[in-house]
């Protein structure tokens, strides 16, 4: 192949994840032609509604899939915390490229962190994931929803409209933004998306050429780590609808160590879970936690956004 075309979201921290991996392809492979491919999805054009009242996460997908099926890109560009646990048939995942900071962001114009905010403060989320982690940290907050791109959301923070409001780290940082962050929310007391912070390229499985580019960027270690979170949230039926969260990694060369845990964004209340296991099995890992959550009584969190 001597051109590559990515589709991406219009967004610019998609525009700039793909740009960034096509740098990465050029300098692969010399004399690569890398065009960008820009097309806008129901989960861009739909705001005033969260993402599992429309539909999840998928939607930010599916208009890049079918331009792949329609012969006019060749692969896609995902945060893969936006990926589905189970692609569409007919596509695969050749590269997940080293993860940057998987952490949540705290950001406000007047208050350092959590434990700062005066009571009955507003923080504006539309994560289920991060709503729930709020609410067992401080049940007396106002939590509103807060969806748009990374710049829409500061604005209106800017205007006034919320004290405080979580964004992930690694977009803040890609668009140049980290001063914006008065607080990482990290693990342990606090977990992030099933495979926060990693990019993903998703291309047609009848694409052997397009699969090798791809696959020169792949970074094994990130890899393992993100499947093993992404089998714990396939296990518990997760998606955009559930507050689930996990974070998994290596605690030395054959070692893996996951956390998870599932919680309600009405109350706080939460179950946890966390395995050590084999980094060569990460599936069996995941769904190690998995089953260890249910145990504790998970599917009742679940049940009510299945």
């Amino acid at each position: 192949m001597q051109t590559l075309r990515i589709a991406t979201r219009k967004s610019p921290l998609a525009l700039w994840q793909s740009e960034h991996v096509a740098d990465r392809l050029r300098a692969a492979h010399p004399g690569l032609e890398v065009t960008l491919v820009p097309l806008s999805t129901r989960g861009d054009e739909i705001l005033d509604r969260s993402l599992a009242a429309i539909g999840g996460k998928g939607l930010f997908l599916k208009e890049l899939e079918i331009a792949m099926l329609r012969g006019e890109a060749d692969c896609a560009v995902h945060s893969l915390k936006d990926v589905p646990m189970e692609l569409e048939p007919g596509f695969a995942m050749p590269a997940i490229l080293q993860r940057a900071d998987h952490a949540d962001a705290f950001v406000s114009n007047a208050f350092d962190g959590i434990d700062a905010l005066p009571e009955r403060a507003c923080v504006g989320t539309s994560s289920l994931r991060r709503q729930a982690q709020l609410r067992a940290l401080r049940p007396d907050l106002v939590l509103r929803d807060l969806r748009g791109n990374v710049n829409t959301r500061l604005a209106r923070l800017d205007a006034g409209e919320y004290d405080a409001i979580v964004l992930a780290c690694a977009g803040l940082e890609r668009l140049g933004l980290a001063p914006r962050i008065r607080a990482r929310l990290d693990a342990p007391q606090w977990l992030p998306a099933p495979a926060q912070g990693a990019i993903a390229i998703e291309c047609r499985d009848d694409a052997p050429a397009v699969h090798a580019l791809c696959a020169a960027l792949d970074h094994a270690a990130t890899r393992t780590c993100v499947e093993a979170e992404r089998a714990m949230n396939r296990a518990l039926h997760g998606s955009c609808h559930v507050p689930v969260a996990a974070f998994a990694h290596r605690q030395d060369e054959g070692t893996l160590h996951l956390v998870g845990q599932v919680g309600s964004a009405e109350d706080g209340r939460r179950v946890r879970a966390e395995r050590v296991g084999p980094a060569d099995a990460p599936d069996a890992l995941g769904q190690a936690v998995a089953t260890r959550l249910l145990e504790q009584g998970a599917g009742a969190f679940i049940a009510p956004h299945a």
